[in-house]
């Protein structure tokens, strides 16, 4: 495979950079510079922008309302807006209920969602973990059934990202005990529906954006169940294999990896530039080869997306490989920022108030803070040992 961009794609991406340069608020990008905890007026007003250009859903089908760029256009697309500092698109309903909705959802669906879901106009929260189903998720117990023109739903949910701000959730429910994966459905629940609550879960880097769901006799209407009775296990699975497939996290890392070397260049270490430290050298030349592998399976994955010759199970990889770097970036943060990088902010607002950035340079507020997320990145969406279970039994038949 030629791992160089074509001249199309190249151009493409002078394209997106320069749009990005001219419509990002200076606002926005300082806050995700200095890796804020996530602002949802912020990912709102970006996603206005981005749809007043029709870029709002970059992974979309045109018919779809999306650009109907290629994977390798999505690609470049989220690697130029990562860095510049834009935010990142509404995962949960552009990449991934929103597909959902629009290959198994009825036209009703599609038409009540589509354009609050390219406008930004809707936040989802997805209810799949519990507290004893969450790789498992086939374990779960939280219960739907109907009566009559609704589905009654009783359960529990955990870790639920950006829940507090969601308009709308979709649930993974139990609808026939008598089976596992074939006994479960998706569900989309208001928010605010009676009998919903939600709980927030602080994190250790002193971030909401995780939250407990209770469910007590809350009523949906029937016509808010996706597909169909029973096969939740099918669509459940086709927006986890799109959300590992973001785990990679090419952009992201590459952009850290960016501040790593900014860092250690600034950073001293006996007199000496922390750069020119043998031990840390070696350390991040070999982080930078694992990165530059990572990215060039990634562009290989996309180049043969669709192609069922190639039998890799190519989520789980990146997802394994790539939050391992995720992790591996953020602890040589910390060690080259030394006391500097023991700040963590308390609001994602801190530096628009009268407080004062900390003494050292303007980038470490918030290091620590990214450090101590990317702690759980290997146990959410499938934990990595699930992973490599995966990849033991479907490709080396172990």
């Amino acid at each position: 495979m030629d791992f160089d961009f074509d001249p199309a794609d190249e151009s493409f991406r002078e394209e997106v950079r320069s749009f990005i340069h001219d419509a990002l608020p200076a606002d926005i990008r300082e806050r995700n510079v200095r890796n804020y905890h996530a602002n949802r007026a912020d990912t709102r007003r970006w996603t206005t922008i981005l749809h007043e250009r029709g870029w709002s859903a970059p992974s979309w089908p045109v018919a779809k309302g999306g650009t109907g760029w290629t994977p390798m256009q999505q690609f470049i697309f989220d690697e130029e807006n990562f860095a510049a500092g834009a935010p990142l698109l509404e995962t949960g309903g552009l990449k991934m209920i929103g597909p959902v909705i629009y290959t198994f959802g009825t036209p009703a669906q599609h038409e009540r969602f589509n354009v609050p879901f390219l406008r930004g106009e809707i936040s989802w929260g997805q209810g799949f973990s519990e507290p004893g189903a969450g790789s498992d998720l086939a374990s779960l117990t939280t219960r739907a059934e109907r009566q009559g023109d609704e589905w009654v739903i009783n359960g529990h949910k955990m870790w639920t990202t950006n829940g507090h701000y969601a308009n709308w959730l979709y649930l993974l429910v139990r609808t026939d005990p008598t089976q596992k994966q074939r006994g479960l459905s998706l569900i989309l629940v208001p928010a605010d529906a009676p009998g919903v609550t939600i709980s927030p879960i602080i994190d250790i880097g002193e971030g909401h954006s995780l939250n407990e769901m209770f469910f007590d006799e809350v009523r949906v209407p029937a016509e808010n169940l996706v597909g169909e009775e029973n096969k939740g296990w099918t669509y459940a699975k086709f927006l986890l294999d799109r959300e590992r497939a973001f785990s990679a996290e090419i952009p992201r890392n590459k952009r850290n990896f960016a501040l790593l070397k900014q860092i250690a260049r600034e950073a001293r270490r006996g007199g000496r530039p922390l750069i020119e430290d043998g031990a840390f050298a070696a350390r991040l030349a070999q982080l930078e080869s694992d990165l530059d592998g990572l990215t060039w399976m990634t562009l290989r994955a996309l180049a043969r997306q669709g192609d069922s010759s190639w039998d890799l199970p190519v989520g789980s990889i990146l997802k394994v490989r790539g939050t391992e770097l995720q992790q591996t970036i953020g602890e040589m943060h910390v060690e080259a920022l030394g006391d500097r990088g023991a700040y963590v902010y308390p609001e994602p607002d801190f530096a628009t108030g009268e407080h004062h950035w900390p003494p050292g340079p303007d980038y470490a507020p918030g290091v620590l803070a990214d450090f101590l997320y990317r702690r759980a990145v290997s146990i959410y969406g499938g934990s990595n040992e699930i992973q490599r279970t995966i990849i033991a039994r479907q490709y080396l038949g172990l």
